[in-house]
């Protein structure tokens, strides 16, 4: 009898989810690059989130078949789009929300349950998008509600990354939110020379943050992925 074989948890999505180069000094981290170090050995973390990324460049670019045909019965895939499915200007990457990226979340969400795992939907995380007067904007509009349409139409677990990356970044407030992204003055990091003002991409204190936001979410609407996850 051989050990038994472990389930794998595929992420798919975006720079905000993805692996950064550990080369240099790089502040730069995804949520899925940290998010192995909170399970324990029964699971394998696969993370195939690339940059740039929408629900339709991942699929045309071959990705998802090359996943698709890795995953076996038990697994999890869990699915996060959003921030590039919106740029307009990049008919490569673009799809409406209503319309494509609505399409294309549910071709993900039913492929992976025929080849028997368990498909997982995020909404995509908040930028640090503050107006003049302090609150918070809603960057990703339609992109979010239909993540959470899709979910309940097709009995999929939701992480709701979205609503609870809006509350934190609240609860930070104006400057102590930059903590969470890529603010870094001229000389704080070799590859940022002239510093950096990003509100998208998450730096190492961001990245853990969310990552803490997802387990917290796996365990209220997963509760058998609790096992694998360390105490």
């Amino acid at each position: 009898m051989g050990n038994k074989r472990k389930v794998t948890l595929f992420l798919i999505g975006d720079s905000t989810l993805a692996d950064k180069p550990y080369a240099g000094s790089n502040p730069e981290k995804g949520w899925g690059q940290v998010l192995p170090l909170y399970f324990d050995e029964g699971i394998v973390v696969e993370n195939h989130a690339v940059n740039g990324r929408s629900t339709k460049s991942f699929r045309d670019e071959g990705r998802w078949d090359t996943i698709l045909a890795k995953i076996q019965k038990d697994d999890y895939v869990l699915i996060e789009f959003g921030h590039n499915d919106q740029k307009v200007n990049s008919p490569d990457r673009y799809a409406e929300a209503d319309t494509d990226f609505r399409n294309n979340l549910i071709r993900y969400v039913e492929e992976s349950r025929k080849k028997g795992a368990l498909p997982i939907l995020a909404t995509p995380i908040s930028r640090r998008s503050f107006d003049g007067k302090g609150d918070l904007i809603d960057t990703h509009g339609r992109y979010s509600e239909v993540v959470r349409e899709v979910s309940e139409a097709y009995g999929v677990p939701l992480l709701d990354l979205h609503l609870r990356t809006i509350d934190v970044i609240d609860q930070f407030g104006v400057e102590k939110s930059k903590e969470l992204f890529l603010h870094f003055k001229p000389g704080d990091y070799e590859q940022f020379p002239y510093g950096i003002e990003d509100n998208t991409h998450l730096s190492a204190t961001g990245a853990f943050k969310v990552a803490d936001l997802a387990v917290q979410e796996l365990k209220k609407h997963i509760p058998e992925i609790g096992v694998y996850l360390k105490n």
